[in-house]
């Protein structure tokens, strides 16, 4: 029988990349995987029906997670789509962006914070009420979190944040034996990473990695889909790399 047999699941920002990549991986595992989605509504529905086509359970649903009241609108939708179980967050969706300290905006600072760190936060809390006991979380960090990488002061700062959530989330969430954890990917072929398709910027890559490939989505999928079941019982707070070996 699949490991997530029964199971349900919301994965954000799953209509590309890593978001993509996992959502195919829990559905290939017997999920039902809510599919979320905030412009890219041709490439969900591709998504649902290839999962469908392959004898698995899908369903879409949309919020931008920029406003301050998606949290709550989207749990209303996993709700209803669900029955009121949910079995798996993975709180993938996020936003990059790039900058000088001296060039930073007020404007993306904000976008940045409310994208990356308060979605995820309150659609933890919105969710809640629909996590059963043995309930797994996986939010999404990055290598940038503990590494200087590039202008990405204020988007590294983020993912610093969600480091610190993870374990604020395990411990005040572990009496209910819900799982939190975080995995933190460094370069991965996606359209956030797209430099990384230059030369100058491949050559950049495999400089700072003991593995020497560029690393795809489903790198992270496999390790997201690890911790979102049993397999992963016994670990909670923790933030993973899954880098190929960066910055060591």
């Amino acid at each position: 029988m699949s490991q997530l047999a029964n199971k349900t699941a919301l994965v954000t920002g799953a209509s590309r990349g890593i978001g993509r990549a996992t959502a195919t991986a829990l559905a290939a595992e017997g999920a039902h995987v809510i599919i979320h989605y905030a412009n890219s509504a041709a490439e969900a529905e591709s998504l649902a029906a290839a999962i469908r086509a392959a004898g698995g359970k899908a369903d879409i649903a949309r919020a931008d997670l920029g406003a301050p009241d998606a949290p709550a609108a989207l749990a209303a939708q996993v709700k209803t789509l669900t029955n009121g179980r949910l079995d798996i967050l993975v709180a993938n969706a996020g936003i990059g962006g790039a900058a000088p300290i001296a060039e930073q905006t007020i404007a993306k600072f904000d976008e940045l914070f409310a994208v990356n760190v308060r979605a995820p936060y309150f659609l933890v809390q919105q969710l809640l009420p629909l996590m059963p006991e043995g309930a797994s979380i996986v939010l999404l960090s990055s290598l940038a979190a503990g590494a200087v990488v590039g202008d990405l002061s204020a988007y590294s700062s983020t993912k610093g944040a969600i480091d610190t959530l993870v374990k604020h989330f395990a411990a005040a969430l572990g009496a209910k034996n819900i799982r939190v954890n975080a995995v933190a990917p460094g370069v991965i072929e996606t359209d956030m990473s797209s430099f990384a398709k230059s030369d100058a910027g491949k050559d950049f890559t495999l400089g700072i990695q003991a593995l020497k490939r560029i690393g795809q989505p489903d790198d992270i999928a496999d390790v997201i889909a690890f911790l979102a079941s049993d397999k992963a019982r016994w670990i909670t707070g923790a933030t993973i790399p899954v880098d190929g070996g960066s910055k060591l």
